[in-house]
């Protein structure tokens, strides 16, 4: 029972971090259409570039700031992989010559020291 509550702990942390890295790739997206429709919408107004200079600047703040997002929960995913390890009930056990993984097979086997 212990167990079956630390996998499914693991699977909803790892479902979340997944719904992260789609969120900031799909905000990352928007920032790059907002972007060329500012430049579309400057060309056809003919405002002069210093008037919209102050708005690109700060679209350009945004971007890099979500860009550094991006690497934080880049990190956050790699660190949350290494944890993992640590975590009985989460750790992966191999034997053999580290070639391919073996297929799943439903057997429940531990290790006992």
């Amino acid at each position: 029972m212990r167990k079956q509550m630390i996998e499914n702990a693991a699977y909803d942390v790892a479902t979340q971090v997944r719904a992260v890295e789609d969120s900031i790739e799909g905000a990352l997206a928007e920032l790059a259409e907002l972007q060329s429709k500012m430049v579309h919408a400057r060309s056809v107004t003919g405002v002069g570039f210093v008037t919209s200079h102050a708005a690109f600047e700060q679209l350009a703040a945004t971007t890099n700031g979500l860009i550094a997002a991006r690497g934080g929960i880049a990190h956050c995913h790699a660190a949350l992989v290494e944890t993992r390890h640590l975590i009985p009930g989460l750790r992966t056990v191999g034997f053999g010559d580290l070639g391919e993984c073996p297929e799943v097979t439903h057997a429940d086997l531990r290790v006992v020291a």
